[in-house]
This record gives structure tokens, C-alpha cells and sequence, in this order.
């Protein structure tokens, strides 16, 4: 079966890839290695994204035909063999990326990075340890980014990533039935509060980054500890990912590349934008 774009846009999320270079560059940026490789590492990452957006949708089929009878796979668009080619392709494409980028310093992240992805989906995601393997997952790929110079340097960054990301996939678990108290949406209010005042900790234009940072993600989050139902618990997680360009540009601008971490924040209204058309969960 051949998909049509919109099918494989879907598929993918691919909106939702407008939140993955910003990754690599805050990595590349806080270890001092930020250059032309990293446009080569930032591809690799997308790949992985959008392999591991698949192989989700792959393992998910039975249960999406339940609860989300309109997402490619359940609604016929794209066959379940096809939507799992998408993915093993992706990968392969994400691994070559990152040999031709980084060589092997990069593929030693790079491997266990793409293991994570697929792991997360196919094992973690409906357990306990789900939100911690997705943390895991970005984690390394900030971590990809400075695979070119002394990882370590990049770990503050790859940890406000990885706390954000805990957030917004502990939410994700209930964007079908809602959230069904208030202690978690408050939880990750208060983790999103930390990271901001973490972040913004380094000057005036992580300070204003981070806070827009702050708006879009928390702002969604606020409005749980009101109604936790499952429209605004989706609209949380759809602002957590489309808010996280302005974390990564923060991050960046915090190792002292201002320019580059306003440019890489400019992706935010970008992908809120894109969002309306493609759903980036």
C-alpha cells in the first residue's frame, strides 16, 4: 500500500519533528562543538523521532482501533507491515546520518539512542518506567549533539530535557480517559517551575526564552488542577511538546550562542502553527 503524505505526516507526527534539532544543538552547544556536523546529527535525530512516532503507532494498532479509530493504521490509510517498514527505514536512515556526521563517536550514542526509542515503544510505554525511558530517549539525544566533544559538559542540559520530558510523557498516559486526579498535573507544574528557574539561571536571553518556555507548557498545565479531563490533558501535551523549542533555545543561549538559541526558540509558534493542522500527539 502506498501512503500519501498526509498518511505518512501523520504517521510520523511530523509537526512534532520541530522539537528534536533543538536536541542536538543544545548538546553541541553546551559541549562547544556546535558546527556543520551538527546539522548532520540534528537529521539523524529526526529520523529516530519520527521512527519511533511509527513503530508507536505499529504497536499501538489494536488499541488505537479502539480508542483512536482515525489515527493511519486503524483507519486503513496505511497498512500495519507498511507503517512498521516506515519505521525500520527511518531507523536505518537515522543510524547512516549519524556514522556520516559523527562517525564513531556519534554512533556510540547514536545506537543506544535508536535501542531506547524502540525499547520505549515496544516494551516501557504502557509500564511504569514509560515517562522514564522517554526522558531516557531525549536525554541521548542531547547528548548525540555533543558526541563530538566532552559529552559530560552537556549533562545540566540533557537533565532539564530529560525532567521536562517525564512531564509531558506522564501526561501523554491519560490523554484518552483524563487525569484522574490532580496530584500529577501538579507534579509537573511544579517540574516545569524548576526547570524554568533552572534554565533561566544564566543571563537575560535564557531568562526570556525561559520564560516563554514557561508560558506555553505551563500555562496548559495550570488549566489541569481545574479540570483534568481528557480534551485539556491532550492539549497539555500537545502545548509540552510544542513549547520545548523555547527550553532548547534557552539551553543553548545559556552555553553563550544567543543568536542560535533565539533561532532555535523561533520553532515554537512554528510548530504551535503546524499543530493545528497535524496533531504533533
Amino acid at each position: 500500500m502506498k501512503a500519501p503524505l498526509r498518511t505518512l505526516a501523520e504517521l510520523v507526527r511530523a509537526p512534532a519533528a520541530l522539537s528534536v534539532p533543538g536536541d542536538v544543538v543544545a548538546g553541541a552547544a553546551a559541549a562547544g562543538t556546535l558546527g556543520a556536523r551538527s546539522a548532520g546529527l540534528a537529521g539523524a535525530s529526526v529520523c529516530l523521532y519520527w521512527a519511533g512516532m511509527a513503530a508507536n503507532d505499529w504497536a499501538d494498532r489494536d488499541l488505537d482501533a479502539v480508542e483512536r479509530p482515525e489515527r493511519p493504521i486503524p483507519s486503513g490509510r496505511i497498512s500495519a507491515p507498511a507503517a512498521l517498514g516506515v519505521a525500520a527505514g527511518l531507523t536505518a536512515a537515522g543510524l547512516a546520518l549519524a556514522a556520516r556526521a559523527g562517525g564513531a563517536r556519534a554512533m556510540a550514542v547514536a545506537v543506544p539512542l535508536a535501542a531506547a526509542v524502540w525499547a520505549y515503544d515496544l516494551r516501557l510505554k504502557n509500564t511504569a518506567a514509560g515517562p522514564a525511558g522517554m526522558a531516557a530517549c531525549r536525554a541521548l539525544d542531547v547528548l548525540l549533539g555533543a558526541s563530538a566533544g566532552n559529552p559530560v559538559r552537556a549533562v545540566p542540559a540533557a537533565t532539564a530535557i530529560a525532567a521536562h520530558t517525564w512531564t509531558v510523557t506522564a501526561l501523554s498516559r491519560h490523554e484518552v480517559a483524563g487525569s484522574p486526579g490532580r496530584h500529577l498535573p501538579a507534579a509537573t507544574l511544579a517540574a516545569t517551575a524548576a526547570v524554568t528557574a533552572a534554565t533561566a539561571a544564566g543571563g537575560a536571553v535564557p531568562a526570556v526564552l525561559a520564560g516563554q518556555y514557561a508560558a506555553g507548557c505551563g500555562r496548559a498545565q495550570a488549566k489541569l488542577l481545574i479540570d483534568p479531563a481528557a480534551p485539556r490533558v491532550r492539549a497539555a501535551v500537545g502545548a509540552g511538546i510544542t513549547a520545548l523549542p523555547a527550553l532548547q533555545g534557552a539551553l543553548t543561549a545559556r552555553a553563550g550562542r544567543h543568536l542560535t538559541g533565539l533561532a532555535v526558540a523561533a520553532a515554537a509558534p512554528l510548530a504551535r502553527l503546524l499543530a493545528r493542522k497535524i496533531s504533533p500527539t
